[in-house]
């Protein structure tokens, strides 16, 4: 609002125009002191028709600059905060590294991005004086917040993560059959501007291992060496089965990421389900907390000690303008990476055959399991982020984690270097990253 009435609102830059970046712009339309400079799209009309589709004027769209090239924002002198809504690793790697060299704040909404380089990244702003956020409304940024709050109220967190319709079938989904399981037609679909390889990767587990990698890297919680196991649990029961298996809960350990499913295994909706939100459950650290939690009626494990707080749904890009305003006015990340624990690797989703072209997440031949980063360097782990338009030199049999050995490596792709970068940066002591 103060910059507004001193003239100089808050000016950014949006690449990509599709769903995220389209409930972005229908809320910055709205907001007071924020101005959209520069839209980039590798299609210009289609960011138009994005703009107006949210009920932007023509007199709006008119006035704003829209680009098909990225760079060209980047280096546009009005926008403080890039945000990259593009999805893609390799795009978001590149703009991530243009915005350092052009001194501009990054809102990466791009999680595959994140997930694959984003510690080293967020080193190379931190080193130039400038923030890479994680993006508000998306459900690692509200993870993160929450854990922020538990730990800053002296609460030991126990697990931190988010809900989402989950079954052990649902891992090799493919976009011919993700609108049946996600649970609406194809006709509301794209109406709605959802790209059906995207919405399967929400479906068939790999976005949540990628949104939980970018939580564990962030606030210092830890997968399981299994990955994510998805318990079946209901809002009240969440600090229950978010406790150690020692003590009759789901965790491997206290401190972990997990995520919930809202259907039991037979594939019965749970009532009171979390699917569209985010948690986290913390511990009474004494008697006396504990007694607070009973006196005013949080929900409890049966031993009173553990108990949780939710957020039953989250915003998307309507909420973004958070860490937009953040990053410029404060220079503080919604969320930022702070270490490389959880790494998100391809894994077949059937018998994959020599000289097949793998396509990536949310399509046909792989989904992402989240892995301790430790456990993947040693195994030499395909990171999925590089599991795209790359083709196998072997055969790889249906749920079988897919090696650096198994496809052809271009090592002087931009995104394979910096991969290759962070790897050597964050192995622990004495490892190196096998080939």
């Amino acid at each position: 609002m103060k910059r507004a009435e001193e003239g100089r609102p808050l000016r950014c830059g949006l690449i990509g125009a599709g769903k995220f970046g389209s409930m972005f712009l229908a809320q910055a339309a709205e907001t007071v002191g924020l101005e959209v400079a520069v839209i980039a799209d590798l299609d210009a009309g289609r960011a138009r028709a994005a703009c107006a589709a949210v009920g932007w004027s023509e007199e709006r769209i008119a006035a704003t600059r829209i680009v098909e090239d990225a760079a060209a924002l980047i280096a546009a002198p009005e926008p403080e905060v890039v945000i990259d809504a593009t999805g893609h690793p390799a795009a978001g790697i590149r703009h991530a590294r243009a915005c350092v060299d052009q001194g501009k704040h990054l809102v990466m909404v791009n999680v595959e991005a994140d997930a694959l380089a984003g510690p080293l990244l967020a080193r190379e702003f931190e080193r130039a004086g400038l923030v890479y956020s994680l993006a508000y409304g998306d459900q690692p940024a509200l993870i993160c917040e929450m854990v922020d709050w538990a730990r800053a109220c002296g609460f030991p967190v126990v697990a931190a993560g988010k809900g989402t319709k989950y079954l052990p079938a649902y891992h090799n989904m493919t976009p011919d059959t993700v609108w049946d399981i996600f649970g609406i037609s194809a006709e509301d679909a794209a109406a709605g501007g959802m790209n059906p390889k995207m919405f399967n990767s929400f479906m068939d587990g790999t976005k949540s291992g990628i949104e939980m990698a970018a939580v564990a890297n962030a606030t210092g919680l830890t997968p399981a060496p299994d990955g994510l196991a998805f318990p079946p649990c209901d809002v009240d029961r969440l600090p229950q089965v978010l406790r150690p298996r020692a003590e009759g809960g789901w965790l491997h350990h206290k401190g972990q990421v997990e995520v919930v499913s809202s259907q039991e295994r037979d594939g019965s909706d749970i009532a009171q389900h979390l699917r569209w939100g985010v948690y986290v459950v913390f511990e009474a650290p004494g008697d006396y907390a504990a007694r607070c939690f009973k006196e005013y009626g949080l929900a409890t494990d049966d031993s009173g000690r553990y108990t949780a707080m939710y957020k039953p749904y989250h915003l998307i890009g309507l909420e973004l303008g958070v860490s937009v305003a953040s990053a410029a006015l404060r220079g503080e990340a919604t969320g930022a990476p702070t270490g490389f624990r959880g790494d998100v690797v391809a894994v077949a989703k059937r018998d994959l055959k020599p000289g097949e072209v793998l396509d990536g997440e949310g399509g046909y031949t792989v989904w992402g399991r989240l892995m301790p980063a430790e456990d993947s360097l040693a195994e030499g782990a395909l990171p999925l982020g590089l599991a795209h338009d790359v083709k196998l030199t072997q055969g790889v049999a249906q749920g079988a984690v897919l090696r650096w050995g198994d496809v052809e490596v271009d090592e002087t792709a931009e995104p394979v270097r910096v991969r290759r970068e962070m790897e050597r940066t964050f192995a622990p002591p004495g490892q190196a990253a096998a080939q």
